[in-house]
């Protein structure tokens, strides 16, 4: 593969997918994706580290039921509003009719609640802070893009329950940094988190906060959203607790949900080259290959035995690495396992058999880039690579997110600056639906960008400043993009 990511994404994305086997798209149900082994070790590994920081801060794993009644899902009635349109539904089982529709879960707030309402009695059943890692299903409208936006999807979400509105915002805002502890410093994937307007937040909550990263076209792509659901879902599902003086009152409750295909998705979107896959070295399925170079005149035996040496002392390490023992030549297998996104490959011929030596070569080092270090300090050395890998991934991806940022006052230069691929912070009159949405629509309609919110934090404009579309006085910052 050689294509250029930055002048031709999609066919680079396909391409890559295709050939380095991460997904199959030929399942015969529209929609609907197979994730193959490479991407799915990967994912695994990247659930792993969510779930680790989750159950850090206090989350407890669960597993509830995929079918929903349709009469749990009609509880909540903005809820219900708001995700019928994409609601798959079981209708028969066994050749006979169901008597109530089951809905395929699309979230799982309708499924839940109803057991936290026989969880939650008082105090001491307080804070609740569950999370499951499942599936979903939703009917996408728009065009679907395997791992970006597909009818089917991967996912972690924790629904959590408080006794008090500051509990609940603080879980919001620890969220948040979930996500940059996860998303940004272990998967390298910077972003913004915004707080979206009210005609686009969650079905249901008083807030939706949601963070974006920008894809190599210039394009964003949601990540993990963290919601403040206040107490309408607990009014609703009945999800009360006793106080102290015997008083029963709703719980206050938050819900957040990292995508880990979609995220992963991002992943290698926003690290990968021309050659293929670029991988953090912590969620590479394989962390080192061994590609023993067996000349026509060397004892290819005792290279094969020296390679599996190397490999029991990288494993005793805890290392992932295997040998290529293929009979592909030794530059096919390099272009093979870089397009595969391997972090380090080790060439073992002759000469590192006979003085029990390595050869390393770093994914991401420039072209000819090889250093060569003794059998004994190997997987110290390789960890210290991989580390350092990780790490200008990580300066790299910020550096080319914080490059594609600009402001904007009028029209004229939002156009200029979402034609260039670019995230434009601009004033805005309002986040309210009322008032803000007709002037969303308007910059839709003319440049194809979306209001997708106030960047959390942000302070407001100063007296004078002018809403971008409208030019009433600005009450806020709007950051606006092309989106998937």
């Amino acid at each position: 593969m050689d294509i250029d990511k930055s002048r031709n994404f999609s066919d680079w994305f396909n391409t890559v997918i295709s050939d380095a086997a991460l997904a199959d798209l030929r399942y015969n149900v529209k929609g609907f994706v197979v994730f193959r082994p490479w991407s799915v070790k990967s994912m695994k590994l990247m659930y792993a580290a969510y779930e680790d920081e989750l159950e850090a801060r206090g989350h407890s794993p669960s597993l509830f039921p995929a079918l929903i009644p349709e009469s749990n899902f009609k509880i909540e009635g903005e809820h219900v509003e708001g995700f019928t349109p994409q609601v798959f539904w079981v209708e028969q089982a066994g050749g006979n009719k169901l008597e109530e529709r089951l809905a395929m879960r699309p979230t799982s707030e309708t499924a839940m609640y109803q057991m936290y309402a026989l969880w939650i009695q008082g105090l001491a059943d307080l804070p609740l802070k569950i999370y499951q890692s499942c599936q979903v299903w939703r009917h996408e409208t728009k065009a679907t893009k395997p791992f970006f936006r597909s009818r089917e999807f991967y996912w972690i979400e924790a629904h959590d329950c408080f006794s008090t509105e500051k509990e609940a915002r603080a879980q919001v805002k620890e969220d948040m940094e979930m996500t940059e502890a996860v998303v940004h410093q272990q998967f390298g994937i910077p972003f913004l988190f915004c707080q979206r307007p009210e005609w686009d937040k969650f079905p249901g909550a008083v807030h939706t906060y949601a963070a974006d990263t920008l894809m190599p076209d210039g394009r964003v792509l949601q990540l993990p959203s963290t919601h403040l659901l206040g107490t309408n879902f607990a009014k609703a599902f009945n999800v009360n607790y006793q106080d102290e003086k015997g008083n029963r009152s709703p719980v206050w409750q938050t819900c957040y949900g990292p995508c880990i295909s979609r995220i992963y998705g991002a992943m290698f979107s926003v690290h990968g080259d021309s050659k293929g896959l670029v991988l953090p070295f912590d969620f590479a399925p394989l962390q080192a290959v061994i590609v023993p170079i067996l000349g026509k005149e060397k004892d290819g035996l005792a290279i094969m035995k020296y390679a599996e040496e190397v490999l029991e002392h990288l494993h005793k390490a805890g290392l992932r690495a295997r040998i290529d023992s293929t009979p592909s030549t030794p530059g096919f297998k390099y272009n093979h396992w870089e397009l595969h996104g391997v972090p380090i490959r080790i060439e073992i011929g002759g000469r590192e058999a006979e003085q029990k030596s390595l050869t390393l070569v770093v994914r991401d080092a420039p072209p000819k880039t090889k250093a060569t270090i003794p059998l004994a300090s190997a997987a110290e050395t390789i960890r210290k690579e991989g580390r350092l890998l990780s790490a200008r991934l990580v300066s790299k991806a910020d550096a080319y997110f914080n490059s594609h940022q600009a402001h904007a006052k009028t029209m004229d230069e939002l156009k200029a600056a979402l034609e260039r691929g670019f995230i434009v912070r601009a004033p805005y009159c309002s986040m309210e639906k009322e008032e803000g949405k007709a002037c969303a629509d308007e910059i839709k309609a003319k440049l194809v960008g979306d209001v997708r919110g106030i960047k959390y934090g942000e302070a407001a404009p100063a007296h004078g400043e002018k809403c971008v579309q409208c030019g009433k006085a600005a009450k806020h910052f709007a950051y606006v993009a092309r989106q998937y």
